[in-house]
């Protein structure tokens, strides 16, 4: 069994400007790093082992929160395909039709040369299920990216992304999923940071 603590990482410019932002290495912009300089981690989670995705978003946010962290690729942001660098707006507005088409599709939509939530999802429990070669309860925390953490919310709730979530989730807060026997389950939400 293993304990997954995901932190989001800080604001960037995209962030601000609504745009898909996936696999495109943006930095944090001031506000980002002054967001995340103000957590405080729970004393629980300053000793966990960390892992940070390689984009530099996240490398920046486990730097600032002050945690000893290791760069793990199967944490990168959801590839958008032709859709990065582009708002929602902007991509409904180019081709609705098949911007609706994709939207409905939800746990599977995958903009062309992009991935899936569910794509996503695999990736991260293939990673953690090979972590779990001791079978003993670990504990470990990720900084990572708001298309990952919705896509192991959906896995653990089985939410198909079609509809509102059941719960709300904060990205200023800490999110606590644990992983065994190859499913995902909800430990606690919303931890404050």
């Amino acid at each position: 069994m293993i304990h997954v603590y995901f932190i989001r990482h800080g604001q960037t410019q995209w962030n601000c400007e609504k745009r898909l932002q996936g696999r495109t290495d943006i930095p944090l912009n001031d506000v980002g790093k002054t967001q995340i300089s103000a957590y405080q981690l729970p004393l629980s989670l300053i000793s966990l082992q960390w892992f940070h995705s390689p984009l530099l978003r996240t490398q920046q946010t486990a730097e600032l929160l002050g945690v000893n962290s290791q760069v793990e690729t199967a944490l990168i942001e959801m590839n958008w395909g032709d859709w990065e660098g582009n708002t929602l707006q902007q991509l409904s507005s180019q081709d609705p039709i098949y911007f609706a088409k994709q939207e409905a599709l939800g746990l599977d939509l995958q903009p062309a040369g992009g991935e899936s939530p569910r794509l996503v999802a695999e990736r991260v429990s293939d990673w953690v299920e090979a972590l779990d070669i001791t079978k003993v309860e670990q504990r470990i925390g990720c900084v990572s990216h708001k298309g990952v953490i919705r896509a192991i919310y959906a896995c653990a709730t089985n939410w198909n992304m079609l509809g509102k979530a059941q719960h709300k989730l904060d990205y200023h807060c800490a999110q606590h999923f644990c992983f065994e026997g190859g499913r995902w389950s909800i430990v606690e939400l919303n931890i404050p940071l």
